[in-house]
């Protein structure tokens, strides 16, 4: 009974293995990195005022994980506590 589990179990590791297969989703207007000078996740609020300066306003913390969006000229940056988690480019 165990051979027969076994065998069975190898059959079935090995026939889902030629099933996986993955795509590459292409959006307009959207890209990987962030070549357009955008801040990146996990960077400190201490960081990007630093480094873009001060924004032209911020929102106050919403919520439990408190989230804080600050507004650029060109982009949108939220916060969770003091670290980036999104940055967005305006319209």
């Amino acid at each position: 009974m165990t051979k027969v589990r076994i065998a069975t179990i190898l059959a079935l590791l090995f026939a889902g293995g030629g099933i996986a297969n993955a795509e590459t989703l292409t959006m307009a207007g959207v890209s990987a990195g962030f070549e357009d000078g955008r801040p990146t996740r996990g960077m400190t609020q201490t960081t990007v005022e630093s480094k873009y300066g001060q924004p032209k306003s911020v929102n106050a913390p919403v919520g439990e994980p408190p989230i804080t969006r600050w507004e650029y000229q060109g982009f949108v940056v939220f916060f969770e506590y003091d670290k980036v988690i999104h940055a967005v480019l305006k319209r």
